[in-house]
């Protein structure tokens, strides 16, 4: 698919690093828009469309800022800049503990694989169990980059188990009970993906999906054997 790729203004302090472009198929009508994909969320279910772009183009962290926890949540495209480069913007990695630095540098991706990330969520998200059915033109525009959609073929990108839309608003504590999760955890691009149980995402943890699975298989061997 061809982008329009119009420049988007934008008060974000890091428009310098990436400038925000128009995600419309080339030679669109009407205003340009950065997601267009999550036009139809942002009105059935906004705080799925807000998790979404947060999830694709923000880093994790911790619920608030402090020099032990380090930035709450960056965009992961400012990750890729360099320790001195990120002096300009306040950010001061010298001063955070490796292990912050370290997980922030695994969260960088560059903006175009961010916005892919976020249209792979929403293409995973309509065809989920009980999802609702997007407009012909969103489904169009999602199967052009990823293809067909097939009700109820979501999966944990873990367990393997079916995922139901409904989870998307059943929290526990403030706790989705269903995340977005990465096959690789330090990989950001469209394929590597997906949503998971929250259950199940803690329990990969850092792993890879293979690490954590051979993990699971020598576990699983060593009970056999203590069975017998």
């Amino acid at each position: 698919m061809e982008f329009c790729n119009r420049p988007i203004a934008s008060r974000s302090r890091f428009s310098e690093v990436a400038q925000s472009r128009c995600h419309c198929r080339k030679g669109h009508l009407g205003e340009c828009e950065e997601f267009p994909f999550l036009a139809h969320l942002r009105v059935v279910n906004r705080q799925l469309a807000e998790k979404i772009k947060r999830d694709a183009t923000m880093t994790t962290g911790a619920a608030w800022k402090s020099t032990d926890a380090g930035p709450n949540r960056i965009l992961r495209w400012v990750m890729e800049l360099s320790d001195e480069q990120l002096l300009d913007y306040g950010i001061v990695m010298s001063q955070l503990k490796p292990g912050v630095v370290a997980k922030l540098r695994e969260k960088a991706a560059d903006y175009d694989s961010c916005i892919l990330v976020a249209a792979k969520l929403t293409w995973l998200a309509y065809q989920m169990e009980n999802a609702p059915k997007p407009p012909i033109d969103i489904q169009d525009y999602l199967e052009e980059l990823f293809g067909p959609m097939i009700e109820g073929s979501t999966v944990c990108v873990i367990c393997r188990l079916p995922l139901d839309y409904n989870l998307f608003s059943a929290a526990a504590r403030g706790k989705a009970a269903i995340e977005t999760c990465h096959k690789n955890p330090r990989m950001h691009n469209p394929d590597n993906v997906g949503f998971g149980h929250r259950e199940c995402n803690i329990a990969q943890g850092a792993k890879s999906l293979s690490e954590f699975y051979d993990w699971i298989d020598d576990i699983l061997s060593r009970v056999d054997e203590n069975e017998l």
